[in-house]
């Protein structure tokens, strides 16, 4: 079948984690024999924020990394139905502009496009309700949430004809140990400061625990203010900037353990969501552990695949245990990328994605 994805970037990762995931996707529907062709708007957000921040490069490294993955941009005159005419699955980012949301419906309603499904991937469903209540999903054949509480808020206020939950992953291809890369420091982390819906807990959870500690340690990200700046130059972890997801396993590789801070709107109001770089942390076999989230759904085994940390102290006892103990650090480890591996990828999303095509009766 050939899949067409409207989404927010495929090319640009800065300050958008979604992209990692689609890109494990599309290249997990390639392996099984299908095509793909992402479409992007042509001044997206993320891709305007990548160029001005790294330049043409990081534009070029998407090309390099991911030569098998077709991306077109598209703006004003773009024709969508000629673009369209050999898809059998489209999907739908909810970033998509409202008003192209709309006129494909209307292509769905009108038989122009075969299959259509909307992707729902942030926590707007609960933060700004009113954006996705507007948005003109009566046409399209299925909604993708990527837990099963959005699944539930999508169900409980009508947004949608039928709702499915389909997890983020780690595309296992790209994430995963690399043995030729043995550890230089202590702690990273990868991430980005955004509106700030994190920032007490990065304190919490990770700046300080590593001050207590000393362990040196890096941290990539964007979107970081002076203030935050301020604390990480008062701490023994040093501020890297952006870094290309393609990058993210060496940079893992190259320290010793990770942490999971979650935004709040997910542990306030979407429980069961870990960030993308859970999956992505474990898949490339580096102990975890993880500030407060609701693992409601049961996707990873707490104590075994990763730690939990409740506060401060907490977290400052669990780095220390897997600085102290390199044999235990290791079977976390392990555990958690065999979770990964027989749950948690790229290639199983691929599978389910089919699954729901085929319970919504469409080839």
């Amino acid at each position: 079948m050939h899949f067409v994805l409207y989404t927010h970037s495929l090319r640009s990762d800065w300050n958008h984690g979604n992209a990692h995931f689609l890109r494990g996707v599309l290249r997990a529907l390639q392996a099984r024999g299908h095509t793909t062709l992402a479409l992007e708007p042509e001044r997206g957000w993320s891709r305007d924020n990548l160029l001005a921040d790294q330049g043409d490069a990081a534009l070029k490294r998407f090309d390099q990394d991911f030569p098998e993955l077709a991306v077109k941009s598209y703006g004003d005159g773009f024709d969508h139905a000629a673009a369209l005419e050999s898809a059998d699955v489209v999907i739908v980012h909810e970033w998509t502009d409202p008003v192209l949301v709309a006129r494909l419906g209307v292509l769905r309603r009108q038989g122009g496009i075969r299959a259509l499904l909307f992707h729902d991937t942030h926590h707007r469903g609960v933060s700004a309700a009113g954006a996705i209540e507007s948005l003109a999903l009566d046409h399209y054949d299925a909604v993708l949430a990527f837990g099963e509480s959005l699944r539930a808020r999508y169900v409980q206020a009508g947004w949608g004809r039928r709702v499915f939950t389909w997890h983020e992953a780690a595309d296992t291809s790209l994430f995963r140990p690399l043995a030729g890369e043995p550890p230089v420091r202590d702690l990273i982390w990868i991430g980005n400061w955004g509106d700030g819906e994190r920032a007490r807990e990065l304190e919490t959870f990770l700046i300080e625990p590593a001050r207590r500690l000393g362990l040196r340690g890096t941290v990539h990200g964007v979107r970081y203010p002076a203030a935050a700046r301020a604390l990480l130059d008062d701490s023994p972890l040093d501020y890297a900037g952006w870094i290309a997801n393609a990058a993210a396993p060496v940079a893992f590789a190259r320290h010793r353990m990770t942490v999971h801070v979650p935004r709040r709107p997910y542990v306030e109001s979407l429980p069961g969501i870990p960030t993308i770089r859970m999956f992505e942390a474990l898949a490339c076999g580096i102990p975890l552990v993880s500030a407060p989230w609701d693992d409601c759904e049961g996707l990873f085994r707490a104590g075994l695949d990763y730690l939990r940390a409740g506060d401060a102290d907490e977290m400052t006892a669990s780095l220390r245990l897997l600085r102290d103990d390199p044999a235990y650090a290791a079977e976390l480890a392990c555990s958690g990328l065999a979770t990964i591996r027989g749950r948690h990828s790229c290639t199983h999303r691929a599978g389910e994605l089919l699954d729901i095509l085929a319970a919504c009766g469409l080839p």
